[in-house]
């Protein structure tokens, strides 16, 4: 098999994994599945809510979405794919970073949610980072899309926290203002802002670095 056939099926691999994975969790969310650590599920709208709140379902989103468009050959690239791309790479990245470190320890899963949440917070996450890295396309960051690339992150911080002093929930216990007080969590957010400059970067660089494969 050629190497663009070989990336064609890696991108085909990893959206129709990544597609499985958003559909399953949402069915598991409508039967009113456990996400973290919540016991007594709201009503199915609020559920529906939060579940489209949650950064790792609208990172997922993107990585299918770009990753499907490569599977279809796609030739052409405008520049709000590239944007989109980038951020799909870095915020799948960041988060099986978050999950591995500061979530995992206080999930207690089982069955299909266990299943769900290690599709979405790790296969995904590989998938996603192993074929940019592996399959590229290459040529498709640069320095200019470092702050477009950082419109998605932040406006999800920002609606978080706006979100949450009205509703008085945030999807992840290190945002979560009502337990930990501002300061705490506005320096989660900066936190969480210096990673993804420093990867987003990072993954700039790189791309310049690593090797191009036949389209």
């Amino acid at each position: 098999m050629d190497t663009a056939r070989m990336a064609r099926s890696w991108h085909l691999l990893t959206a129709v994994v990544t597609w499985a994975a958003l559909l399953l969790q949402l069915v598991l969310i409508v039967r009113g599945g456990t996400v973290l650590d919540e016991v007594d599920p709201p009503a199915l709208g609020t559920r529906l809510v939060r579940f489209i709140s949650y950064f790792t379902v609208l990172t997922n989103i993107l990585v299918a979405f770009t990753a499907t468009t490569l599977a279809l050959r796609q030739d052409r690239y405008p520049t709000w794919w590239k944007v989109l791309r980038l951020n799909a790479i870095i915020g799948i990245t960041v988060t099986g970073l978050v999950h591995w470190f500061l979530l995992r320890p206080l999930l207690d899963l089982s069955g299909a949610d266990y299943v769900a949440d290690k599709l979405l917070h790790v296969v995904a996450p590989l998938l996603a980072v192993i074929g940019w890295a592996v399959f590229g396309p290459r040529g498709k960051a640069d320095k200019g899309l470092l702050l477009p690339s950082l419109i998605y992150p932040l406006g999800w911080l920002v609606y978080t926290l706006a979100r949450g002093a009205f509703a008085d929930w945030y999807p992840y216990p290190f945002l979560d203002v009502s337990l930990h007080g501002y300061a705490q969590a506005l320096l989660a957010c900066a936190g969480v802002a210096v990673l993804f400059i420093v990867l987003t970067q990072g993954a700039i660089s790189l791309d310049r670095r690593l090797p191009t494969r036949p389209r």
